[in-house]
């Protein structure tokens, strides 16, 4: 799909699930204080909140991570680098953790994927929904939400990531923001900002002129 033409908003709450959140693995791979995870979730939480008061529409992403979806690549660095799978389909681990869907709204599975637009249907949804502006909140800054955030720039998406909602998992955390800014051209609020739950304004008279001087 080319050309987003809607300008309808989604929160997407990516990979909030037990593996990434509260499990010893997720807990010892986090390279820093438990605490800022905990915050992340906790802002998570306050958003799904925030964009159900506000009538947004609510979209959780989940991945599995079964050995029998795992490409050749994937399976490679596993075993070079020591990695178990994480969400085990059916598993504890793949549940979601302090926050749910309700009733009615979408769940997406990444199957061995880190990028939302590889989960099936998602989207094709968020094309009938007239959806233009996604706003990102979950796990992590440096691995799902970049990568959704990435692919959704490319297909002309309006990108708002939550900066009170997410952390990183491998890089400086201001430099993953900055990032998603310079490249993809990201706004990065907090929840609690009215504007990160409607579209960034743009005007084609905005855009430069190119005809030759003179």
């Amino acid at each position: 799909m080319t050309g987003v033409t809607g300008e309808g908003t989604a929160l997407v709450v990516v990979d909030v699930q037990n593996d990434f959140c509260a499990s010893p693995t997720a807990l010892a791979r986090f390279p820093g204080d438990p605490a800022v995870l905990e915050a992340a979730v906790a802002g998570t939480v306050r958003a799904v909140a925030e964009a159900r008061a506000r009538n947004v529409e609510v979209i959780f992403v989940r991945f599995t991570g079964d050995p029998a979806h795992q490409g050749p690549a994937w399976r490679r660095r596993d075993h070079a680098l020591g990695k178990r799978p994480k969400c085990l389909e059916g598993s504890w681990g793949a549940e979601f953790h302090a926050v749910a869907p309700a009733p009615g709204e979408r769940v997406f599975t990444k199957r061995a994927r880190f990028d939302a637009f590889l989960g099936d249907g998602f989207e094709a949804h968020l094309t009938a929904r007239g959806t233009g502006h996604l706003v990102l909140a979950g796990l992590y800054a440096d691995v799902c939400v970049d990568t959704t955030a990435r692919t959704a720039f490319q297909k002309g998406f309006h990108v708002t990531v939550l900066t009170d909602c997410t952390t990183t998992l491998h890089l400086p955390y201001d430099a993953a923001l900055r990032f998603m800014r310079v490249v993809y051209g990201a706004r990065t609020t907090t929840a609690a900002d009215p504007a990160a739950w409607t579209a960034p304004a743009y005007r084609s008279e905005e855009e430069p002129c190119l005809r030759p001087s003179g």
